[in-house]
């Protein structure tokens, strides 16, 4: 019975065995660190993948809304003395601006007040440009005035920040810049002449509007500076505009 006892605590685990346990065991979690590490480096290139696919989307959208639900405005400018004012019809645009009144605004959605929306490419960084929009609040014809006599007020200051936070303008305390779109080769504006309907002929893209009347639709034409890989790049938007109401007549509806 002694001998027996004697051999079973004799019985245990050679250093040999130990050293060969120990190398097993750190290989594993090697290995094992080294699979989450690499699954969450995936982890995080598909997030930032969904981010820009939902950006580009966003700003296709917004753009189709804000663009799509213009309002047919006229605006004022003052004379120099006396209430004698001029009309003309606010909607206007060039290759690189566009300026209009919405009844959907980026901060609010469409349950907002009316703005006063003005679009312009602006330099970026290493020769690139962006796509910027600026808010104001219209509150009728007079809030206008600060267009008369040139094409918008001047740019306000911005920097790249995350969709959809707005800077402060320092040319206008209330207006408000978001950046749309950036790190692009090119972006132009294009406004479509309103359909005869009486000839049904195709009408041509006009690169400058300054008519009184509203455009069948404006296109927007972006390019990326560099396309994105596994990912949606930067497209351009063509938004029809559907209101037909001509900003310079009036209407009475109390007859």
């Amino acid at each position: 019975m002694a001998a027996r006892i004697h051999q079973v605590s004799e019985r245990g685990v050679t250093l040999l065995e130990l050293l060969i346990a120990i190398t097993l065991v750190a290989g594993l979690s090697t290995g094992m660190l080294m699979a989450m590490r690499t699954s969450l480096l995936t982890y995080e290139k598909i997030a930032k993948k969904l981010e820009s696919n939902r950006r580009f989307v966003k700003t296709q959208q917004i753009l189709s809304n804000q663009i799509g639900a213009v309002i047919p405005v006229q605006g004022m400018c003052p004379a120099g003395e006396g209430p004698i004012a001029t009309f003309f019809s606010f909607l206007s645009g060039s290759a690189d601006t566009l300026r209009l009144v919405s009844s959907y605004s980026i901060a609010e959605g469409a349950r907002g007040y009316p703005q006063i929306v003005e679009y312009r490419v602006i330099a970026g960084e290493r020769g690139s440009v962006r796509l910027v929009a600026t808010e104001r609040p219209y509150s009728g014809p007079q809030s206008t005035a600060p267009f008369c006599g040139g094409p918008a007020l001047p740019t306000p200051t911005v920097s790249p920040f995350e969709f959809g936070a707005g800077a402060q303008s320092a040319a206008a305390p209330s207006a408000a810049s978001y950046v749309l779109a950036e790190h692009l080769a090119l972006c132009r504006f294009s406004y479509h002449e309103p359909y005869d309907q009486n000839r049904f002929l195709e009408t041509p893209w006009l690169p400058l509007w300054d008519r009184p009347v509203l455009p069948a639709g404006v296109r927007i034409e972006m390019q990326p500076v560099a396309p994105e890989t596994g990912g949606l790049s930067v497209l351009g938007v063509t938004v029809p505009i559907r209101v037909d109401r001509d900003p310079r007549l009036v209407y009475d509806d109390r007859q």
